[in-house]
């Protein structure tokens, strides 16, 4: 016969004290951090975990309730996804198992979401899913990115008229995809910066993961982009379901974030 455990008894308040308790605690000292990346896709994560390792105060910030960006999907909701050399070392760091094929690099999509993310967070990192980074703190002389303006996106998707707050930060990283959330922000409504985001081009797989790597960059003092978000604003090829691109991209930016932050190469 087995014996069922006895589970403790807790009351609602205690439940929601804990919550908030915790919750305010982690807000308070997010106030004013390190660097603050935003999107945790699989260059947003990569990013997180390398400049967590290095001793950098960081937070992701995911719109969503997930995270993973747009490994979830393989290609066309197949679940693998694809990765080629260097950057299966980072995948392996990780501990995700690989298949060989061709010169490349086989992982379940589910895998490299989960390992990415378990990744991030053993290093330090903080994940905060459901926020979104509606705006950008700014200062001039000299022209610079200070920290992020965020919401909830279920207050967004309500359609409320809700003040939201402001988290200050020495690096902002624009990890959002395609779609280039915070540069074109920064775009919009920083115009002395000078960004313009032009969208992607058509796919060229090899000649987009070439250039993504390459041209990941502190677009402007202070914010600094990757993945996808650098084709948004180079006007490069798009890859279509291959991330070794993605996962370099952010290696690099958490590179260049800490040899700026703490004045040594990483």
């Amino acid at each position: 016969m087995i014996m069922a455990e006895t589970i403790r008894k807790v009351e609602e308040e205690v439940i929601t004290r804990a919550i908030i308790q915790k919750a305010m605690e982690d807000w308070i000292r997010l106030a004013d951090t390190d660097v603050v990346v935003v999107g945790a896709g699989p260059s947003g994560l990569t990013a997180a975990r390398y400049l967590a390792k290095a001793g950098l105060n960081t937070v992701v910030f995911e719109r969503r309730l997930s995270f993973g960006g747009g490994i979830g999907g393989g290609g066309m909701q197949l679940h693998k996804v694809v990765v080629q050399s260097p950057a299966d070392k980072i995948l392996r760091e990780v501990g995700c198992k690989l298949e060989s094929l061709d010169g490349l690099f086989i992982a379940d999509a589910a895998e490299v979401m989960a390992k990415l993310a378990c990744g991030a967070v053993d290093a330090g990192a903080k994940v905060i899913l459901g926020i979104t980074v509606e705006d950008l703190i700014y200062r001039d002389s000299p022209i610079r990115v200070v920290g992020v303006v965020v919401q909830w996106t279920s207050v967004l998707m309500a359609g409320l008229h809700v003040d939201p707050l402001a988290v200050k930060a020495k690096a902002v990283i624009d990890c959002t995809g395609h779609d280039a959330e915070v540069l074109a922000v920064a775009s919009r409504k920083i115009p002395e910066l000078g960004i313009t985001v032009q969208g992607e081009k058509s796919m060229w797989s090899s000649r987009a993961e070439e250039l993504t790597v390459k041209n990941t960059r502190e677009v402007c003092p202070g914010l600094f982009a990757a993945g996808m978000a650098i084709a948004a604003i180079d006007r490069t090829p798009r890859m279509g379901p291959i991330f070794g691109g993605m996962l370099l991209s952010g290696e690099k930016v958490a590179k260049l974030v800490i040899q700026k932050l703490k004045g040594k190469k990483a």
